[in-house]
């Protein structure tokens, strides 16, 4: 009688643990996504709870993107990743941690949303900063991301660098110089892109901050409408923020389905709305034209065809890549 009591017990609690684990996501995302998903995920848990009759919770963690690459494949058991560049999630396909089908299980590439680099600047633009060729000025200092570390930062030296290469009519020695004196302006390197905006938007350190243009609605909510403004660079690069589960987590848990759900939910028109009202850049067509006014086109440097593609520029980044090189020769 003991005996089986005690084996009714350790079934009771087997499934007990089960049910928590399909009930339960974590998404590990990038530095500056803690609003977006902070609105997405209780809109998504009551969807689920209607149409499943199950409360699910979605736990997140933040952090540069490629550095909570690193976090997942050192161990952090993340059902869902959702970050701001493709080179990201690959590294996790090459670790045995993501489908290399992942672009293929969801629609647009397995991307819900789009962005691009923008200019957030101090109410009245007191710099006059309009373009890339204002931030190698002697008098302007310039708050961004570290591109070895944040995804962020990658957009921005790719936008800046596209500009450089359009500018000079693809010389690479004059648009490598280019990107040495914008980074000689830069007095701190910041590891993500909420830390960038901290040191533009708190700390006060900077003339301009470079990030994706979702960050202006942000700050202006923090730390009032009256002391930022955006401005759209004639040429900027179009960000994407790719997602994908990360399966021997799922698989481990039991939370496949789960997290499938969750990232499907990401392209429903619900979530595209949400998306949209947060300025990040909607994939649906009809929520896209709701909230058209509010996103400037620009011109797009198309980073396969400029580059080859985000895995090619993965080799800019990378130890003594061209961004040390570009980066080093104004501390010489």
């Amino acid at each position: 009688m003991k005996t089986r009591f005690l084996v009714t017990a350790a079934a009771v609690a087997a499934l007990s643990t089960l049910a928590q684990a399909q009930d339960s996501l974590l998404n590990a995302s990038y530095d500056v996504s803690r609003e977006l998903y902070k609105a997405i995920n209780p809109a998504f848990s009551k969807q689920y709870k209607e149409q499943h009759g199950k409360d699910v919770e979605v736990k997140q963690t933040h952090g540069g993107s490629s550095k909570q690459a690193r976090a997942v494949i050192e161990g952090l058991e993340a059902d869902v990743v959702t970050f701001n560049t493709s080179s990201d999630i690959n590294a996790l396909v090459e670790a045995g941690k993501v489908s290399p089908e992942w672009k293929s299980k969801f629609p647009h590439n397995a991307s819900p949303y789009t962005s691009i680099s923008a200019f957030i600047v101090r109410k009245g633009n007191p710099k006059n900063i309009n373009d890339w060729d204002d931030l190698i000025r002697d008098d302007v200092k310039i708050a961004l991301v570290n591109p070895k570390t944040g995804g962020n930062g990658r957009y921005t030296f790719l936008a800046a660098y596209g500009y450089a290469l359009k500018k000079f009519n693809g010389d690479q020695e004059k648009a490598k110089q280019f990107l040495n004196k914008l980074y000689q302006n830069v007095p701190v390197l910041d590891t993500g892109g909420r830390a960038a905006t901290t040191t533009f938007a708190q700390r006060g350190i900077g003339d301009v901050l470079v990030t994706f243009e979702a960050e202006v609605k942000l700050i202006a909510e923090e730390f009032g409408a009256d002391k930022v403004e955006i401005v759209v660079p004639s040429v900027s690069v179009e960000a994407e923020f790719p997602v994908a589960t990360v399966d021997p987590v799922t698989a481990k848990r039991g939370t496949a389905d789960l997290a499938k759900a969750y990232l499907e939910y990401l392209f429903t028109e619900p979530a595209q709305e949400i998306i949209a009202s947060l300025y990040y850049r909607p994939q649906s067509p009809e929520v896209a034209k709701k909230y058209a006014d509010q996103f400037v086109q620009t011109d797009l440097v198309n980073v396969k065809e400029v580059f080859g593609g985000s895995d090619k520029t993965k080799a800019f980044f990378v130890d003594g890549g061209l961004f040390d090189e570009i980066y080093a020769l104004h501390k010489k």
